[in-house]
């Protein structure tokens, strides 16, 4: 399908020269692009068309006009040639970071109606969580345990990025994490393959639609391949070393699952996997990618990772980076321009085929044909104008961050809140902070755009309610974020001691004169992302003293995080009495959060990771092998518990359930089959709310010891007071499956498995079964 404006009104054409004139808001398409517009019946044709088109174009195509278009060019990075003239010249295929439709426009007619092929070009952009209206942040996203929520939250996040021309993002992060030190932790679906491969086939429908080129979609790119979320130490670029099993059952499988659901373009990563760079490795890019799973999409580097080919001490130059990149599989390269300097040298000199040139152009020519781009290349201004930051935006926005929010603790039922309070006290360094709501990757986002924590609670008590704030405590990075320069958090503005406890002072006055305090603590936004990996999990600055001196007061405190990790709340979890985590919830996420404190939401997320009681119990995850004395998971460490704070899957509710009559349908089961389970779930409590039925298995023997436990199925289930249902629950034993490292293949082992249905990973109601050959 190819992409089309949307009530194109009747104009009539004017040309001076070959320029189109844009006349009621649409740019026209001159004459030399019409020659090249695919028709209406070959759109139809399919993938056929697509390649017979391509072929066609690859023929008239120079050396110099394909390596063009592997080229992608930064809007912020300096170039040594014009962009302009790069685009003339057919030495440019894609630009990144532009996002105003009127350039873009401009710049894709001087590629249609220019360019001597007139080859469109594709406009790519970080759309992570949204474009201006921001969404909760991936791992938010994946604490739904809702993959339609995700893909929503996609889906419009899409509409906004194609409002203003962009073709094309860098999402979904799909790499699996499992240490919380490392920043990007909050990119991604968290530390389980299975909830990991739901999610990233979620995102991945919800950018690109039924088809790619349907309209209003952008094209995916699934990240980073593979292996970048086990840097050493949580470091981010650090090197990943992970054993053929992990690799093959933990880390891969969410990156197949966005290949299998027809993800356009992937991403491969900056670090070395088993001691070869990811950007450089035939295994991943060719053996793995192309072979094992047939992707036809392309490949494009991250930014400058085939120039760090040499950094890396890989390649012994640029020479050498450009032809291992491509040779390895490496389509498109990320802003610098090792390709278009290096590969006319090396085709010339054979260590480069020209097959593999023109196979990789073909992969991007195809996407760009199946995006529509050939025939619509250009985006009605009209659409930024009115398709941004909408109402349905922000009621989409608002409904994924309350669906995202994850109750951590609620003694006595402090929560929800009384709607008759006379007086609040919102406290803290990201109460009333625009920025820091919105998360890292926010970068087109407008922070006046968002809703703060302070902002939504006096939405609600517009008189009669005496709501105050005070800061407490301010926050800042001991090393500055490298989007300081794009995407900054406010700067501390208290200057010395004085007045530093000056402030936490009135804090705690403000906290001592109201019926209730909300302290919003956690990270400001530049402390997670990309080069944001943190040596410890506490709280930063002095939040942690301003928590205690809060409670100290004896007032009820609620405790609102605000965060894309787990951090160390210990000591909160024994003496907060309600803590909701609503992670970076975006722009909505002041309305979203009082929503939740006052009772017209009820949390029903759960948690995507193990929450550690501390750093040093990392990396902790539920999906462990039993050990030589696995019934003492917790008193592993003299000094502390080696339990976890809160297991995977765990999240409260305002409401209460019971989970109990587990069935299945047979007590065995052929490989290759589904088994079905069933059970009862009842909202005993007095409020409507949600819960999620998470069904986890354990192979008791096979060729290679499994873990004790391993995700297999969920569902997040609406239950009105008073309601029960029975839940089902489809196991495939596809899933079952595991790559052995005695056998060195996959396969679905036969033989006796442990089945638990319940509401987190530590799921009590218990059967077996036992799959057949």
């Amino acid at each position: 399908m190819s992409l089309r404006f949307p009530s194109r009104p009747l104009v009539r054409r004017f040309v001076i020269g070959s320029l189109p004139l844009i006349l009621s808001g649409t740019l026209l398409l001159g004459p030399l692009a019409a020659q090249m517009q695919p028709s209406s019946q070959e759109n139809r044709q399919g993938d056929a068309a697509a390649d017979r088109f391509v072929n066609d174009l690859l023929q008239k195509m120079t050396l110099e006009e394909k390596i063009g278009q592997m080229s992608q060019v930064a809007l912020n990075q300096k170039e040594d040639v014009p962009r302009d003239e790069l685009i003339l010249k057919g030495q440019v295929g894609s630009f990144l970071f532009i996002t105003d439709a009127k350039e873009i426009n401009r710049l894709q007619h001087l590629a249609v109606e220019k360019g001597r092929l007139h080859i469109p070009l594709i406009f790519g952009f970080d759309v992570i969580h949204g474009f201006r209206t921001i969404y909760p942040v991936p791992l938010a996203l994946a604490a739904s345990w809702d993959p339609a929520q995700a893909e929503e939250a996609q889906k419009m996040a899409a509409k906004e990025a194609s409002a203003v021309g962009i073709n094309w993002t860098f999402a979904p992060m799909v790499d699996i994490a499992r240490d919380p030190r490392w920043g990007r932790i909050m990119e991604g679906a968290g530390e389980d393959p299975y909830l990991g491969s739901r999610m990233a086939e979620a995102q991945v429908r919800g950018f690109q639609g039924d088809t790619l080129g349907s309209p209003e979609h952008i094209l995916a790119c699934v990240k980073h391949f593979a292996g970048y979320g086990v840097a050493e130490g949580g470091r981010d670029y650090d090197s990943s070393n992970i054993s053929e099993e992990q690799l093959w059952n933990v880390y891969l499988p969410p990156f197949e699952a966005a290949v299998r659901a027809g993800s356009g373009s992937l991403m491969t990563a900056y670090m070395d996997l088993n001691g070869v760079p990811a950007t450089g490795n035939n295994f991943l890019l060719h053996d793995v990618l192309r072979d094992k799973w047939k992707f036809k999409g392309f490949v494009v580097s991250d930014w400058e990772s085939i120039r760090s080919l040499t950094t890396h001490g890989f390649a012994s130059g640029p020479e050498d980076a450009a032809t291992r990149a491509v040779n390895a599989g490496v389509d498109m390269e990320m802003t610098s321009h090792v390709y278009r300097d290096e590969l006319p040298k090396a085709v010339k000199q054979g260590v480069v085929q020209q097959a593999t040139i023109d196979e990789a152009v073909r992969r991007i020519l195809r996407m760009k044909y199946r995006l529509g781009l050939f025939k619509n290349p250009y985006v009605a201004p009209s659409r930024a104008e009115t398709e941004l930051v909408t109402t349905a935006q922000r009621d989409a926005a608002r409904k994924a961050a309350e669906r995202s929010a994850v109750l951590l603790r609620n003694e006595g039922g402090v929560l929800p809140l009384s709607k008759s309070l006379s007086s609040i006290a919102v406290i803290g360094p990201l109460a009333d902070s625009k920025p820091d709501i919105m998360g890292s990757w926010s970068l087109a986002g407008h922070p006046a755009d968002s809703v703060t924590v302070l902002e939504g609670i006096r939405k609600r008590f517009p008189s009669g309610t005496t709501v105050s704030s005070a800061k407490g405590v301010e926050i800042e990075r001991v090393q500055p974020s490298i989007f300081d320069g794009q995407f900054p958090s406010p700067k501390p503005v208290l200057k010395t001691d004085a007045e530093r406890d000056a402030e936490f002072a009135h804090a705690i006055a403000l906290v001592k004169q109201s019926q209730v305090a909300v302290l919003v603590l956690g990270e400001a936004q530049t402390m997670s992302g990309e080069r944001a990996s943190r040596s410890t999990l506490t709280l930063p600055g002095r939040q942690q003293e301003l928590l205690e001196a809060a409670v100290a007061t004896g007032k009820p405190v609620v405790l609102v995080l605000m965060n894309g990790r787990p951090l160390n709340i210990t000591w909160a979890s024994q003496h907060v009495p309600a803590i909701l985590d609503a992670w970076y919830p975006g722009t909505e996420g002041g309305n979203a959060i009082a929503n939740l404190l006052f009772g017209d939401a009820n949390p029903g997320g759960k948690l995507p990771i193990t929450w550690p009681r501390d750093v040093g119990q990392v990396p902790l995850y539920y999906a462990h092998n039993l050990t030589q004395i696995p019934d003492a998971m917790d008193t592993r460490y003299w000094d502390n518990s080696s339990a976890p704070l809160y297991p995977f899957g765990y999240g409260l509710s305002y409401t209460t359930f019971k989970v109990d009559g587990l069935k299945n349908t047979a007590a065995s089961v052929k490989s290759g089959s589904s088994l079905t389970v069933s059970i009862e779930l009842e909202n005993t409590g007095s409020l409507a709310g949600d819960q999620v039925v998470q069904l986890y298995t354990h192979q008791r023997s096979g060729s290679a010891s499994r873990p004790v436990r391993e995700l297999k199925a969920f569902r997040r289930v609406s239950l009105r007071p008073g309601e029960k249902q029975t839940v089902a629950l489809l196991l495939d034993t596809h899933d079952l499956g595991f790559w052995s490292p005695q056998t060195h293949r996959w396969s679905i082992e036969p033989g006796p498995f442990d089945l638990w249905v319940g509401v987190d990973s530590s799921a009590t109601e218990h059967t077996t079964f036992t799959v057949l050959p």
